[in-house]
């Protein structure tokens, strides 16, 4: 309705990607950075994560749209919950294979050997998949056996994997994907847009669709989109849509901050508004498990260029000091119960029999201590990997070599 009145081409702000309308926001620049250097690598795992909404499909499509067919086949698959044996069928059927039998082996042959046909024509294989935080690990393990296929030392299987937040969680903390890890070559959180960013995104639409001005923008109605939608693409576009539609209505040649306003109070009615406004950040249930850890997560959590290099140096240095002193005192445990044992060793057998029970809590309690350090240690080496990666980042983005300079 409101591209008649306004005389636009089509629909600009429209939900469903579409790699013709891709802007390159700061965060979309750098994913698609890692995007290239990861397929530069032919091999392994790349992993992009992002809020939904946030535009990791525009941005996979439109890097596909930029490659040459001749030389890689692509397939894509958007996930549901499955398992290792449903993912290698669904696996097989995106790439265009019909395979003979239900099980697993059947359709894990027909792969390889499609891999290897299109090796020897040259192509390299490229598997999509999306919304990964659906897999279950076993379907994420069997996604790992695949790239094991090699025509020679060369691999015939790289794996781009988009998912919610929530997948880069599992990939970090699962004790199942060690092996997996390993062979992620590149990753990135894609962000939300900044705000200097969503005027230019807006009319970057519009222009693709034939807008000449009309409608104008109050100037301070973008910071005001920012705010409402948390810099989300598509909450910007499902905003904008209502706006647009709004000044259609009343045939408003002029959107303004009342429009606005006006606009999230119906959606408000309607039960619309949660669906553009970004929900609040769940509160901490309990304590941080080390007062270090607390800083760190605090320091980790700010935004990057609040980040100070000195302070995050001697973060940095904290974490491994309070690290090495858990190591230290899991040591000392060890060693107590070591001791312990060849104090009883030494006893007379009537008194080592009547040690056992004793001797058994104390070995159930040292275990106990045992494996809660080691969770705090696993905690506190999270933090600080989280921690190093926020303050590479920030360097890499030119205001940390400044201020090192």
């Amino acid at each position: 309705m409101f591209d008649d009145f306004y005389g636009l081409d089509g629909r600009p702000f429209q939900l469903t990607p579409d790699p013709a309308f891709y802007f390159e926001s700061a965060t979309h620049r750098k994913a698609l950075s890692y995007l290239g250097y990861g397929l530069a690598q032919g091999e392994g795992f790349v992993v992009i994560t992002g809020e939904v909404g946030a535009g990791k499909s525009t941005l996979v499509a439109y890097l596909m749209a930029t490659i040459d067919p001749a030389r890689m086949t692509a397939a894509n698959v958007v996930t549901s919950a499955l398992d290792g044996e449903e993912i290698v069928h669904v696996v097989a059927q995106s790439f265009g294979l019909q395979v003979a039998g239900h099980d697993k082996a059947s359709a894990l042959g027909a792969l390889e050997t499609f891999f290897h046909d299109e090796a020897r024509a040259g192509r390299r294989c490229l598997l999509i998949v999306d919304e990964a935080q659906n897999l279950s690990v076993s379907a994420l393990e069997e996604l790992r056996m695949l790239s094991n296929f090699q025509l020679g030392s060369h691999p015939l299987l790289q794996t781009l994997l988009l998912g919610q937040p929530e997948f880069r969680e599992t990939l970090l903390e699962s004790n199942r994907l060690e092996q997996l890890r390993q062979r992620v070559i590149a990753t990135h959180h894609l962000g939300a847009m900044q705000t200097r960013e969503v005027q230019p995104y807006i009319e970057h639409r519009l222009g693709l669709v034939g807008w000449k001005g009309n409608p104008d923008f109050d100037p301070a109605i973008f910071p005001a989109i920012h705010e409402a939608t948390g810099g989300i693409p598509r909450r910007i576009n499902q905003l904008v849509n209502r706006l647009l539609l709004l000044g259609a209505v009343d045939r408003r040649e002029h959107i303004d901050v009342a429009m606005l306003q006006q606009v999230l109070a119906e959606m408000s009615d309607d039960g619309a508004l949660a669906v553009v406004t970004p929900a609040e950040e769940p509160q901490p249930t309990g304590p941080a498990p080390l007062e270090a850890v607390a800083t760190v997560e605090h320091v980790a959590g700010a935004p990057v260029d609040a980040i100070d290099t000195a302070a995050a140096v001697a973060l940095i240095e904290a974490a491994l000091a309070d690290r090495d002193a858990q190591i230290g005192e899991l040591q000392s445990a060890v060693v107590e119960l070591a001791a312990a044992a060849e104090e009883r060793g030494a006893a007379s057998a009537q008194e080592q029999s009547e040690a056992v029970a004793a001797l058994q809590a104390q070995l159930a309690e040292a275990n106990a201590r045992a494996e809660r350090l080691e969770a705090r240690l696993a905690e506190t080496e999270r933090t600080l990997r989280h921690t190093l990666t926020m303050l590479i980042e920030w360097i890499e983005s030119g205001d940390g070599a400044r201020q090192v300079a």
